[in-house]
């Protein structure tokens, strides 16, 4: 389904053996060093570039908010799409801080969203409540997840050299808890989390309703489109054919938190390669978000405390991409006719 090449290892290592002659100690630059090697493996560049950066924030609504598992009601899911519009959030902020393409998608948001600004690809008007029902049938979850690559294909063709996906959803932290407690086989208790700053009695009940829902479908989670299906969200789906289209184009893809996070082990389920293409931009406040970074296999670059989505954590991450690709403006030893020392005692 989805054509993902394998790293370019030698862009790495020729890249790698150049990072060592640079007029520096080796090693010297800790992680920066190994970030531009990853970078040229997944460009397959020997000088990886990594701007302009495209931020790509979908949003939709979830059936289950009614059940009061967040500290917001579901329409302040319609009014933040509109302030992403107006360029009244964080993400607005700090996309325009490092010279980001910007684009909200509405993917299935419960309302109409009045106005420009907005990408209307609505898959359904919000999931269906999973304690009831599932969420969405796969044909749904397939859409959404074409939404998302469609829409990431669009960027690329822009000229992005980087992707940044982010979301907005009243209720999308219960629906990640649920994905990734199918995914790790954890108890939700161990992975729910405060969300949009919820109290330990609704923490509770959030839990409840999560282990309510797994107990009813069961899903498979050897399945990703049966997990989205189930217990999924419209906008997580495309989150994850985003992530999925940027790899196949060897563009790096810098995570956000949490719910950014799930949407990518679900991209790795349905291409393995996928995952190789995934920088993790910082560590959410969220406790399932270290569970979801281990099972992806990342150790974040930042850790902030924060925990607002949106896509904000990885636009605070997206300059150390720079720091690391701009190692490669420096001269080796040779050029400088500096004198190369020897080993480190």
């Amino acid at each position: 389904m989805f054509d993902i090449p394998a790293l370019d290892e030698q862009a790495g290592q020729k890249v790698e053996a150049h990072v060592n002659q640079l007029t520096k100690p080796p090693g010297s630059l800790g992680r920066l060093e190994q970030l531009v090697i990853e970078l040229a493996k997944m460009t397959g560049s020997h000088v990886p570039q990594v701007t302009p950066p495209g931020v790509l924030l979908f949003a939709a609504d979830h059936g289950v908010a009614k059940t009061g598992v967040s500290a917001f009601p579901q329409e302040v899911t319609a009014q933040m799409v509109m302030n992403f519009v107006r360029g009244g959030a964080a993400i607005n902020a700090y996309s325009q801080q490092i010279g980001a393409l910007f684009a909200v998608v509405d993917v299935g948001v419960a309302s109409d969203i009045p106005g420009e600004g907005v990408i209307r690809q609505k898959v359904k008007y919000g999931t269906n409540h999973f304690c009831e029902e599932e969420a969405m049938t796969q044909e749904e979850a397939k859409q959404a997840l074409l939404v998302g690559y469609q829409q990431a294909n669009e960027m690329i063709e822009q000229g992005i050299r980087c992707l940044i996906v982010g979301e907005m959803g009243i209720a999308n932290t219960t629906v990640a808890s649920a994905i990734l407690a199918a995914l790790s086989g954890q108890k939700v208790e161990q992975l729910v989390g405060k969300g949009t700053g919820i109290s330990d009695d609704r923490i509770a009940h959030k839990t409840k309703v999560i282990e309510q829902a797994l107990r009813l479908h069961r899903p498979d989670p050897s399945q990703p489109l049966e997990l989205l299906a189930k217990i999924g969200g419209l906008e997580i789906a495309a989150m994850a054919g985003a992530m999925l289209r940027a790899a196949e184009k060897r563009i790096p893809i810098l995570l956000d938190g949490f719910i950014c996070t799930t949407a990518a082990l679900l991209a790795k389920l349905f291409h393995p390669y996928a995952a190789d293409y995934m920088i993790a931009g910082h560590r959410s406040q969220e406790p399932g978000h270290r569970v979801a970074l281990t099972l992806l296999g990342k150790e974040p670059l930042l850790d902030l405390s924060m925990r607002l989505g949106e896509g904000s954590g990885a636009a605070v991450a997206f300059p150390l991409l720079q720091f690391a690709v701009n190692m490669l403006n420096m001269t080796t030893f040779a050029e400088a006719s500096v004198s190369q020392g020897g080993e480190q005692t």
